[in-house]
């Protein structure tokens, strides 16, 4: 038989009638019903021949996008010396997510949740002059993080599918080059999976970096990212990075050491909160400073915001230039600032004070006490406490205003599908991954590093392909283009038919899926929504007249027609796709 046809009999598709009660996210539960993937443990999954080929499909289309940029593929251990983590001084900073372990020889390893230290020690070793830069690598493998909580099937899982690209260039000017050919390359990725995305500007996280960072976002409902979006120019930013105008402030400095009243202590008593304090003092949240008290890398810090806003912690790691920032425990507060949890504030803190720029309310401001049960009033900062430094450190609000055009900023949930990252010298400054230019002086590589999930992305597709009876495959990753059922195997006609359209469709290259089953219409109606094939040729009654019913499922289009014309259209709907299905 002709490797464009497929037949159900054939394949392994265990469709289910009911979704399993851990499947939270309608995708998830659709994956599963129409049989693409099953669980194994949490976070873990089989990708079941229909599965499988949409990776398939998604790889190959990742593959030809990337080799068009430059990049050579590879294949790296997915097993790593833990060494190599040492030296990059991310062995103990990644957290739990990292899989540890040893082999018979008690030597350490770690299970690959990223490649940037084995990729850069292969660099090290074999590029050791500017005739071999600019240099682009990339690999499709399978990943692992022990995620504290695996959740929505693919999208937060423990074992994952990922291709991960990085260059080595002479100069920044020659990354902004790569760094933009990898950004072309995810945008036309994108668009051929069918995906709708957006680019935002985003934190390094666990990678880090010395340059800017993008997320490629694919608004979702269930998406555990925040998007944050200007629609008048554009902006876009991940909640983690998105910045707001800065709120114009009351008074000048000066003009606070010298107009605003004195500090006024007054007795709050069992108000530890925000809300308790402006209720029992009858003021606005937004005149509050909320002082938090943090452990950066282990040495005491005080972030102070207004009380209607939230520290970003991204945003305060990033001012402080630590590797790890906890929020203090209730008792490390009261052993730092002598007073109860709920009561600090940042007069006669001796602590450093990071003071966000939109808390510098030089008219006065309330702030605990520094003692259980008070408050202060017309705190003033420069006057009542120095701040070490006064920056960006809290978190966008919906409603604040656009950092460029002054417009009101929009928030929509989104799934993260792809990063990209300007490493700079991270990680071949410390694995040694030098070169000799022109003049024989020894250069320091300047790196970047591009991550795409492939099995997120399948997840991602199908959330957003969701029909009320089952999903609708993007053309250009579906399975099969076109979903052949006759409704009778026994009837000699729509047999006939059948075959006939099968075989034509495979001469133009069409793949298309023949549900031979001796099953009822309702069954394998129901079975095809599921599966979500974008075009369907339903052969019935009518086949000895030649006539089908055909359904482009991606608009809802539906209509009898001739058996020759079902399979001139989706043929040229494939043609016109640019695939070959």
């Amino acid at each position: 038989m002709s490797r464009y046809i497929s037949k159900q009999t054939s394949i392994l598709i265990p469709t289910l009638r009911e979704a399993p009660a851990e499947a939270e996210a309608r995708s998830h539960q659709l994956l599963l019903r129409a049989g693409f993937i099953r669980q194994l443990a949490a976070g873990i999954y089989s990708y079941l021949p229909l599965g499988w080929r949409v990776l398939r499909r998604i790889e190959s289309i990742v593959r030809e996008e990337m080799e068009d940029a430059g990049f050579q593929e590879l294949l790296l251990p997915a097993m790593q010396p833990a060494e190599l983590w040492e030296r990059s001084g991310r062995y103990g900073d990644y957290g739990a997510e990292l899989i540890r372990l040893q082999d018979r020889h008690e030597r350490e390893f770690v299970l690959g949740p990223t490649h940037e230290e084995v990729i850069t020690a292969l660099a090290a070793a074999e590029v050791n002059t500017y005739r071999k830069l600019p240099l682009r690598l990339y690999q499709i493998q399978t990943k692992f993080r022990d995620e504290r909580r695996p959740r929505f099937g693919l999208l937060r899982g423990r074992e994952f599918l990922m291709k991960d690209a990085y260059s080595f260039d002479r100069s920044w000017e020659d990354l902004d080059r790569t760094y933009q050919a990898a950004r072309d390359a995810y945008r036309r990725i994108f668009t051929r999976c069918g995906l709708k995305f957006s680019m935002v500007e985003a934190e390094a996280g666990s990678i880090g970096g010395e340059g800017e960072t993008h997320e490629f976002m694919a608004p979702a409902e269930i998406g555990e990212d925040t998007i944050v979006s200007c629609p008048a120019c554009g902006y876009a930013a991940n909640l983690e990075k998105a910045a707001a105008a800065a709120a114009a402030g009351e008074r000048s400095e000066e003009e606070a050491e010298h107009q605003a009243p004195a500090i006024q202590k007054v007795a709050t008593p069992n108000t530890r909160t925000i809300e308790e304090v402006s209720a029992f003092l009858r003021i606005p949240a937004s005149s509050i400073l909320k002082t938090m008290i943090y452990m950066a890398d282990g040495e005491p810090v005080a972030a102070i915001v207004r009380g209607d806003h939230e520290v970003n912690e991204n945003k305060l790691t990033a001012a402080l230039g630590c590797g790890a920032l906890e929020l203090a425990e209730p008792q490390d507060v009261l052993k730092i600032t002598g007073t109860p949890h709920g009561y600090a504030g940042p007069v006669g803190l001796h602590i450093p004070v990071y003071l966000d720029r939109d808390a510098v309310l030089y008219g006065g401001a309330v702030a605990g006490a520094g003692e259980a049960h008070a408050h202060v009033r017309n705190v003033v900062p420069f006057r009542d406490f120095q701040p070490a430094q006064i920056g960006d450190y809290r978190s966008v609000q919906e409603g604040d205003r656009c950092p460029n055009c002054a417009e009101a900023l929009q928030f929509a949930k989104g799934i993260e599908v792809g990063h990209i990252f300007k490493l700079g010298t991270k990680y071949s400054s410390v694995l040694d991954a030098g070169y000799t230019d022109e003049a024989g002086r020894e250069q320091t590589m300047i790196m970047g590093c591009y991550g795409i999930g492939i099995s997120r992305l399948l997840s991602a597709v199908a959330e957003q392909s969701l029909g009320d009876q089952g999903m609708c495959w993007p053309l250009g990753i579906a399975p099969h283009a076109v979903h052949l059922i006759p409704v009778s195997t026994q009837d000699p006609d729509q047999a006939a038919v059948v075959d006939q359209i099968a075989t034509e469709l495979a001469r133009q290259g069409v793949e298309c899926l023949i549900d031979d089953r001796e099953e009822r219409p309702g069954v394998k109606f129901k079975d095809a929504d599921l599966i979500g094939l974008p075009l369907r040729i339903v052969v019935g009654k009518r086949a000895g007249e030649g006539i089908v019913e055909w359904t482009d499922r991606r608009g809802g289009v539906r209509t009898e027609l001739t058996w020759q014309e079902a399979v001139r259209l989706a043929a040229g709907i494939c043609s016109t796709a640019g695939e070959t299905l």
